[in-house]
């Protein structure tokens, strides 16, 4: 019998498995278990998103859409980020409609990458860049940003730049971070696209939780170097529609259309109802993401309190929903190894740190994206872990 997988893409070999939820998985089997770790929002999608894709469907809106979206989502996509974000792109030529912000990504790395380029990821960050480089072709090359407060600074960047020259095809920027909460300042972001204004660098910015932040205001690349940025974002964190897989790319029409190449022929298109849904989201304003936003902030003051009381070193998340809490010294540190005993004894699920690339070790990510009876009663559970097993 012939083994077959030692005759496909031999890059395959390099690419991990989604630890975030192949662990959270693992956790699902016990009983009565408090999650921490997947970030999706408890909130349900608003009544009037669902309301607009059942009206959609009741008039027969079932067929295929247009390969880069209704018309109808590309204009109120168009609107939304030149309303909301001084951001302005032409809807006909400057925006698609991807399936979630994850296969807008996975285009644009895909469309921007030959082999021997080099993508530059930023770590601790959500673990999709770097398998979709290696995937494309070309080679990811993670940035550890724990000794600079979680943000790549303009000496580290250089120092990256000055070390792989002309193989660095672009950079990752994911604004606010997961998993920090970390969120970068506009004058920060200037002072990086600086540093590669006029190269042949793309700057791919995710933007998936631009509507959650809680301090400081929107910043972004495509504002400081909309000639070189692919942005990408969506409404699955904002709006409370993780499951529908709805998100935007947008760029220059030079760049959109060789993306447009890649996307086309991963997916025919996205469900038609399912952008109606979104259009009304877009059109109807911010209002309810809100007032999903004062609840998040009062959840992550509530648990950062708890966390530091305990002995974790939290930074203070700006935002997303996630807190990036280092391990007291009193405690396991291998996060990889500690994760399974807590999930195993306090029957609470938290994700290591080292799931999130260089620089997540020793470091625990909570996601505060579920009911505050639950973070309580996770809290206190996690509090007479400590209490027994401190050393």
């Amino acid at each position: 019998m012939v083994e077959m997988k030692q005759y496909m893409r031999k890059a395959l070999n390099n690419v991990p498995k989604l630890k975030v939820f192949e662990f959270s998985n693992y956790a699902s089997q016990f009983d009565d278990v408090i999650k921490f770790t997947i970030g999706e929002p408890d909130f349900n999608t608003p009544e009037y998103i669902k309301n607009a894709a059942i009206q959609s469907i009741k008039n027969n809106r079932t067929h295929y859409a247009p390969q880069r979206g209704t018309v109808g989502l590309l204009k109120a996509v168009s609107d939304f980020l030149a309303k909301n974000y001084d951001l302005h792109y032409n809807p006909e030529t400057e925006i698609l409609i991807t399936n979630g912000v994850t296969e807008g990504v996975y285009s644009a790395i895909t469309a921007i990458t030959n082999p021997g380029d080099i993508i530059l990821v930023p770590t601790p960050t959500f673990s999709i860049y770097s398998p979709d480089a290696v995937i494309a072709g070309g080679t990811a090359v993670e940035i550890d940003t724990s000794k600079t407060n979680f943000k790549l600074t303009p000496e580290l960047l250089k120092s990256y730049l000055d070390k792989y020259g002309d193989r660095v095809k672009g950079i990752v920027f994911v604004n606010p971070s997961n998993p920090t909460g970390i969120a970068y300042t506009q004058d920060e972001l200037n002072d990086l696209a600086s540093l590669i204004k006029g190269k042949p660098i793309f700057a791919i910015s995710d933007e998936i939780y631009s509507e959650l932040i809680y301090d400081g205001g929107y910043a972004s690349m495509a504002r400081a170097l909309p000639e070189q940025t692919i942005l990408t974002n969506g409404l699955s964190k904002s709006y409370a529609m993780t499951g529908w897989r709805i998100g935007y790319l947008c760029a220059p029409e030079e760049i959109t259309s060789e993306i447009f190449k890649v996307h086309s022929f991963v997916m025919t298109d996205v469900a038609t109802f399912t952008q109606d849904a979104a259009e009304a989201a877009l059109k109807s304003g911010t209002a309810a993401t809100k007032e999903m936003d004062a609840k998040y902030i009062k959840r992550r003051d509530y648990m950062k309190e708890r966390l530091t009381a305990m002995g974790f070193d939290c930074s203070r998340p700006m935002g997303a929903f996630y807190i990036f809490a280092k391990i007291p010294n009193f405690l396991e540190q291998d996060d990889t190894k500690i994760v399974y005993d807590i999930v195993k004894k306090a029957r609470v699920a938290i994700t290591a740190g080292s799931y999130f690339g260089e620089g997540g070790s020793s470091y625990l990510r909570f996601s505060y994206a579920t009911s505050m009876d639950q973070i309580k009663e996770g809290m206190d559970r996690l509090e007479k872990y400590v209490n027994a097993t401190r050393h």
